[in-house]
């Protein structure tokens, strides 16, 4: 590690008058931003912790959504979820290990949009708004590639509000050694139609599944998605862990357990 200062406000003015100096960064759960540090793959001289402002957290149910505030760890949305959304409290309960959903937050993991996180797929499959200290912004819009979204410089993720479906479910084939998903599908049914969101598999980051959607929408049932082709495996990431072609065939694969699992 190297000399940093550390600010800790209690109040979203606070934090965001300090991220507007020089070279500062915001400080969620620090379970990605702490081991790259580390590793000195960022040496920002300030960090402007999150943790101790408590307008930042809670999970709260209004006007059919549920409302997570940024700061809010994966074990309070696991155990608060539960009773309203319970596709979103299965999803939080088993990221990571007992360390990172106690210290992990939801805002955190939809900053720093990894590919293989498992919120975005549960932002983008409910088409919830990320608000911010200044604006609110709409999934379909927030994610914009691999570790890329349209957050501005110095602007906080204040609350999340994910519309509750009238049934849901996340299937993720883990990693093992970082429990991250190879591939993770969320799928989410509400009145009007069927989202299925992607994460783990593209080279751009979490995406919609716009036919598996179309075909769900007429029947919401696993076999529904038989007869679709998996989605194009050339533009999926292909490493040690799996092909392309391969992370491609478990999209279809999870899609159908979550349909299942959901129905």
């Amino acid at each position: 590690m190297y000399n940093f200062e550390l600010v800790t406000p209690s109040s979203v003015d606070e934090a965001v008058a300090a991220l507007g100096e020089e070279d500062a960064q915001p400080l969620g759960g620090g379970q990605t931003l702490i081991p790259t540090l580390k590793q000195r793959l960022a040496m920002p001289t300030k960090l402007v912790s999150l943790s101790r402002i408590e307008a930042l957290k809670g999970v709260k149910s209004e006007g059919g959504a549920l409302l997570i505030g940024g700061a809010t760890t994966h074990g309070t949305v696991a155990r608060e979820a539960a009773g309203q959304f319970p596709g979103l409290a299965d999803l939080a309960a088993h990221i990571g290990d007992p360390a990172v959903r106690n210290r992990g937050t939801i805002g955190g993991s939809l900053a720093n949009n990894d590919p293989s996180a498992c919120y975005p797929a549960a932002a983008l499959g409910t088409g919830a708004t990320i608000v911010t200290n200044s604006r609110e912004i709409a999934a379909d819009d927030y994610f914009q590639g691999m570790f890329a979204t349209a957050l501005e410089e110095g602007e906080i993720i204040t609350e999340v509000r994910l519309p509750i479906p009238e049934t849901s479910n996340y299937q993720k084939f883990e990693q093992p050694a970082s429990r991250f998903a190879l591939v993770g599908v969320f799928v989410a049914k509400y009145a009007d139609g069927v989202r299925v969101a992607v994460t783990g598999a593209s080279n751009d980051g979490v995406f919609r599944w716009s036919e598996a959607e179309a075909a769900l929408a007429s029947n919401f049932a696993a076999d529904a998605v038989e007869g679709l082709s998996a989605p194009d495996g050339s533009g999926m990431i292909s490493d040690l862990h799996g092909s392309g072609s391969y992370r491609a065939h478990l999209v279809k694969v999870l899609t159908k357990r979550a349909v299942a699992a959901a129905s």
